[in-house]
């Protein structure tokens, strides 16, 4: 690690950290404040009665309902695009497991993609069904952890909020103002936004390749191919990178991603892009803090959120700084890779830029990347795999990832009070049997999901045929792609022809498990907390605002992540890594 590389990881913190008090309490003002006159109006002309103080059983509904109609019209889009405008390439219609996944990963703030973008969606399905779940579903996390802090706050109440209001001021308030100030600076770094047809333009060196064929006769020969010309795709991307980044969506305009030089031209477009994954989920900590009466509270959760991220950036920078052993063993390749593992990595951005991305998405439960997590060294590839592991609670998604860590506060304080022979407390409220349960189902359903799918792939004859590398590497592409549809990351591995009725199947039941079970247990809390009475701090009560509740909050989660998915990755990553140094030995 040079000095240069802690200049670029410390940068980027210290900025997303600046950030986080002022978001966080402009968000709290958002969440507490009432009904202006512009929201009355749209209140009315929808016909929802904004005074409604909704049970938790009500704001579940709400949410799967509205939640499911966005599914739906996803899903028409695509069947029905090849007869809809804004479609200069005259695209047609997606397949239909195809777009079932697709509709599932957008609506579930997943964004799997298994399609290439720009040779598969219309500009009307790029805007009208893919940027507008990204709002959607990005809004439906932090309406759902609003809910769950007002457990906190009320007392003796059976509503928890309503969900329609929750929902328009994450939108209108906060996700809207912020895509279109960061739309805006993206399209000032080259991020292309225009409607378009795709530009066919003229090489200035021609690419020659050897194809092989057959004459005439049947006789097999060598033909040489040509390339004078490239056709360059276009269209309105950086209205949709914008939200995809700020509301940890990760969906691409393009196949590749961030990777790609018209969806993220230079080295300013990625530190903002990558500074947007993190900067919600973040601030609402702070925002967290504010709303429950003590911002020592946020403070504790995210410093735990930080000191992990950090820790695992480290470990994956040094990975990837260390270079493939393999190619240092002959003096020639071992000049190649005296500046580290660069294969799958765009040069304008280098290894640090590209192992902090990969961090930081996979933290998130965003799912875009910027390099090929493919090409990483096996314990560079383990990070991002194992952080999507632990939950999404390392920031996690806008909304969801708080929420996570805070159910992950909840198990914690509960096993401090089983140490001291007390009912624990958590905020004033007393943690029951209750929230332990629906804890206990928040933290099993995402690995069942992923473990189990695991599995059941590597089991059956459709599932090993998408494999595309042999041995433990073969292995970790099918546990990354369920480790990231299970815990509704996005982010793709790459190595697994995924687009097939099996995986398009599996993934998106993944996804939809994962995300709304969560939902709905994490609501179950919110209306359990908020029918409870405030209980006075004791000599007994467990302080959760220190240093001390911090290091038991990482503890819990590391733990639990370790001992539910270790064993999965000894047969990947690990046994990988210890492969590749054994061949080097002499």
């Amino acid at each position: 690690m040079t000095a240069q590389n802690f200049l670029q990881i410390a940068l980027y913190l210290l900025v997303l950290l600046a950030l986080v008090k002022p978001l966080g309490a402009y968000m709290a003002r958002v969440y507490q404040g009432q009904p202006a006159g512009f929201e009355q109006r749209l209140y009315r002309w929808c016909g929802v009665d904004a005074g409604q103080d909704m049970r938790w059983t009500q704001y579940a509904v709400a949410l799967l309902v509205f939640n499911l109609l966005g599914l739906l019209v996803v899903y028409a889009l695509q069947r029905c695009q090849a007869f809809l405008p804004f479609n200069p390439q005259h695209l047609p219609a997606i397949s239909p497991d195809s777009a079932f996944n697709t509709a599932i990963s957008f609506a579930s703030n997943t964004n799997w993609q298994g399609y290439g973008g720009e040779t598969t969606m219309s500009y009307f399905t790029q805007m009208l069904g893919l940027t507008v779940q990204n709002f959607l579903s990005a809004a439906s996390g932090m309406a759902v952890l609003v809910a769950l802090i007002r457990g906190f706050i009320r007392r003796n109440s059976d509503g928890i909020g309503n969900f329609w209001v929750d929902m328009t001021r994450s939108t209108v308030y906060i996700l809207l103002p912020l895509s279109l100030l960061l739309a805006v600076l993206l399209v000032g770094q080259g991020v292309v936004q225009n409607f378009q047809p795709y530009q066919t333009v003229m090489l200035t060196e021609a690419v020659s390749y050897e194809q092989p064929t057959q004459d005439a006769a049947g006789k097999s020969i060598t033909e040489t191919i040509k390339i004078q010309q490239q056709t360059i795709a276009l269209g309105p991307a950086a209205s949709q990178i914008a939200i995809k980044q700020l509301g940890t969506n990760g969906g691409g305009f393009f196949n590749v991603n961030s990777a790609h030089p018209l969806e993220n031209p230079t080295p300013l477009s990625n530190f903002l892009e990558m500074l947007a994954i993190l900067l919600i989920p973040a601030s609402l900590c702070y925002t967290f803090g504010v709303m429950v009466g003590d911002t020592r509270q946020g403070w504790v959760i995210l410093a735990a959120m930080t000191l992990i991220f950090t820790t695992l950036v480290f470990v994956d920078v040094s990975a990837e700084q260390s270079g493939n052993p393999l190619l240092q063993v002959d003096q020639l390749a071992s000049d190649s890779q005296a500046g580290g593992n660069m294969e799958g990595k765009e040069t304008r951005f280098g290894i640090v830029n590209s192992a902090l991305w990969a961090v930081a998405t996979t933290a998130a439960s965003n799912g875009s990347v910027n390099a090929m997590h493919d090409s990483f060294t096996p314990l560079g590839g383990l990070v991002p795999m194992w952080l999507m592991q632990l939950g999404e609670v390392i920031f996690g998604g806008v909304g969801s990832g708080l929420y996570g860590m805070i159910v992950f506060a909840i198990v914690a304080v509960f096993i401090a009070g089983l140490m001291i022979g007390r009912t624990p407390e958590y905020l004033g409220k007393k943690i029951e049997a209750f929230e332990m349960k629906m804890a206990a189902v928040i933290i099993l359903v995402p690995p069942l999901m992923v473990l189990g799918g695991t599995a059941l792939a590597l089991m059956l004859e459709i599932g090993k045929v998408g494999v595309l590398n042999n041995g433990a590497h073969g292995f970790s592409e099918v546990l990354y792609a369920f480790s990231s549809a299970g815990n509704n990351n996005g982010s793709a591995f790459a190595g697994l022809s995924a687009n097939t009725p099996f995986y398009n199947l599996m993934l998106g039941l993944a996804m939809l498990f994962s995300r709304y079970w969560l939902m709905i247990a994490v609501l179950a809390i919110a209306g359990s907390l908020a029918n409870k009475k405030i209980v006075p701090v004791g000599a007994g009560t467990l302080p959760t605002h220190t240093p001390l509740f911090a290091v038991l909050l990482m503890i819990t989660v590391l733990m639990v992540g370790a001992l539910t998915f270790v064993p999965a990755l000894a047969l990947g990553p690990i046994v990988e890594h210890l492969q590749m140094t054994q061949q080097v030995q002499p």
